[in-house]
């Protein structure tokens, strides 16, 4: 296929600096329960963004959009809108289902398990006020994880769910759930080029539910309220 320009880079130096940013905030960090580097993942979610045609806003955002919530906190988020701007900052927050370092990481799993819950409902129950840009930022961030949960449950089955702390996965299984119906409630706002992603979202959820009922037998809640 012949290859097509632009007059102008579409991405500019700024995308440069966010990728610098984002790699070395999370340059220890590694995917959770893998050797691989956190930073793949954000190439994958602004790989993604500009697939679904975000602006350098929107893959900038993509890049940093776990900063705030991975132990940055509001002075990253300060940072980030001084650096990159107020519509970048406004991505990440709206990325982020904790901006305050949280105090329940330690003590009773049931507590920790409570907070999580809380955080996640709020998340998804936040949608019709996040903007088109942070969806599609959104969209990619859960499209990704998606992919790589189905991949590894295929290859390593229930062993997988040790990674998040949540027995049999259930729970991570509800939330996915509720996240790709909350996507298709919001798929009117999210452009024609993001559209088909959310399509593949659902598949992808679908699928991951699918052989959890085939190691484990019909799941017993389907979502957020049973």
């Amino acid at each position: 296929m012949p290859e097509s320009y632009t007059d102008a880079p579409f991405l500019t130096g700024r995308f440069d600096d966010a990728l610098a940013y984002a790699a070395a905030h999370h340059a220890t960090q590694l995917r959770e329960g893998t050797p691989v580097p956190y930073v793949a993942h954000l190439l994958a979610v602004a790989s993604l963004v500009l697939e679904m045609h975000g602006d350098e806003d929107e893959a900038i955002g993509a890049l940093l959009h776990d900063v705030v919530e991975d132990g940055g906190g509001r002075e990253a988020l300060a940072e980030i809108e001084e650096r990159f701007g107020g519509p970048v900052a406004a991505i990440v927050l709206a990325n982020s289902d904790r901006v305050d370092v949280p105090d329940d990481e330690d003590g009773d799993p049931r507590d920790r398990g409570a907070a999580w819950y809380r955080r996640k409902v709020a998340y998804v129950r936040a949608f019709p006020e996040k903007s088109p840009a942070a969806l599609r930022v959104s969209l990619a961030d859960k499209l990704h994880n998606a992919r790589s949960i189905l991949l590894d449950y295929r290859t390593h089955g229930d062993d997988l769910w040790a990674r998040f702390k949540q027995g049999q996965g259930l729970a991570t299984r509800v939330y996915y759930r509720e996240i790709a119906l909350a996507f298709e409630r919001e798929e009117h706002r999210i452009g024609a080029a993001a559209r088909p992603y959310v399509g593949e979202l659902r598949r992808v959820v679908d699928a991951i539910t699918a052989l959890a009922e085939e190691h484990q037998g019909p799941d017993t809640r389907v979502g957020f309220d049973g």
